[in-house]
């Protein structure tokens, strides 16, 4: 079976994890803050934090901007679960914005349209989300002045994107949004094994969103209601969770961001390459933005027509070739817990006419030209 997506882990990974554990510290060591800052560097942003997973840092992100019970937050109907779960976990309430067909991204034309209606009945969103689906940037400077102009939050789900770049500034510098958040897991650009990040240039946003992923546990005396009773002494002075990432994680982080711009580029290289040997068959390719480079996480392509009986045929044929193709994803507005809200089939037209079309096929760094014929090839044969 060819894997739709799968990791890339070199000997100098493996060197960088074995190095963390022959150290002093597994944990909550230097490895940490080292990582963070090279993840900083490499975006463009001011901080960054480490988090065991991206849906920790979406968790935090959104509560670090004050989501809570009463408030609204507005993503993307195609990303994982985890994009509006994160707003749940604060009691907010959740509703969706329609795709772009061509980008799979949030419609900046649908949030426009959806933001005027909500001015009109007193019901803005606090936070808006929008999904870097599968590694390219959404229009984030529309999207941003929308939003500014509301005095609304926006935190970038660019679990997708590391690596990607949107008017020639790299995703994560935060130029459009509060926080932007990244996935490092393994099928991701580059992986932590499990784990996350959040960029930032807000210092009040950073320290927030440090405080949450540790308990809400400080030893900064300045930030305690007394005086400290001597150097063991912390305090929790909020609620919060256990969000760490390990200093092994991040050794493997710090070895993989290396090869970073080496990962981007070949699944650029692999894209382009897709775009030419699917050229003559009926299948829509993903489309572009001027001005973005996408990272590629993934390659989706969609059947010209929603057709679902056809579509599960032409799946299930790839599957039996030997290709583990995937779709990402089932619209969330869909899944029975988001149903059980008032979300129904007909809502979100343009997100559910997606989910009837696509297939995502395989791309990652170490797929072969030879791999990528033979996809094709299959497609081409599951078609007819």
């Amino acid at each position: 079976m060819i894997p739709y997506g799968r990791q890339d882990i070199s000997q100098a990974d493996i060197d960088a994890v074995t190095d963390v554990l022959k150290s002093d510290f597994l944990t909550q060591g230097p490895a940490i803050p080292r990582f963070e800052a090279s993840v900083a560097k490499r975006v463009g942003a001011i901080h960054a934090l480490a988090m065991n997973s991206a849906t920790s840092a979406l968790h935090a992100a959104v509560a670090a901007l004050g989501v809570g019970p009463g408030d609204v937050v507005w993503t993307s109907p195609i990303t994982f679960v985890a994009s509006a779960n994160c707003a749940r976990y604060c009691g907010a309430e959740v509703d969706f914005v329609d795709i772009d067909p061509d980008t799979f991204n949030m419609s900046a034309d649908a949030l426009e349209t959806k933001l005027t209606h909500a001015k009109a009945q007193g019901r803005l969103p606090k936070v808006v989300i929008p999904v870097h689906m599968g590694g390219q940037s959404p229009d984030m400077a529309r999207i941003h002045a929308l939003c500014a102009s509301e005095g609304i939050g926006i935190v970038e789900d660019a679990s997708h994107s590391i690596g990607a770049s949107y008017r020639d500034q790299p995703v994560g510098a935060c130029l459009y949004s509060d926080i932007t958040v990244f996935s490092f897991h393994p099928v991701k650009i580059i992986t932590t094994a499990e784990g996350g990040m959040a960029t930032t240039n807000n210092p009040d946003l950073a320290s927030r969103m440090d405080l949450l992923r540790s308990h809400g546990v400080t030893r900064d005396e300045a930030m305690m209601d007394v005086p400290t009773h001597g150097p063991w002494y912390y305090q929790q002075i909020s609620l919060g969770w256990n969000y760490r990432l390990t200093d092994i994680q991040a050794a493997l982080g710090l070895s993989q961001i290396d090869r970073l711009d080496d990962f981007v580029d070949t699944r650029n290289r692999m894209a382009e390459r897709y775009d030419v040997l699917l050229a003559d068959l009926p299948v829509v390719r993903p489309g572009r933005i001027t001005g973005a480079r996408s990272s590629f996480h993934l390659y989706v392509v969609r059947l010209p027509e929603a057709d679902s009986v056809r579509h599960r045929r032409v799946f299930e044929a790839l599957r039996a070739g030997g290709i583990g193709v995937n779709l990402h994803y089932i619209p969330v507005h869909l899944h029975p817990y988001y149903a059980a809200q008032g979300f129904a089939l007909g809502d979100f037209p343009q997100s559910e006419d997606y989910y009837n079309r696509a297939i995502s096929i395989p791309l990652h760094p170490n797929l072969t030209q030879a791999e990528q014929d033979t996809v094709v090839s299959t497609l081409r044969a599951a078609l007819s």
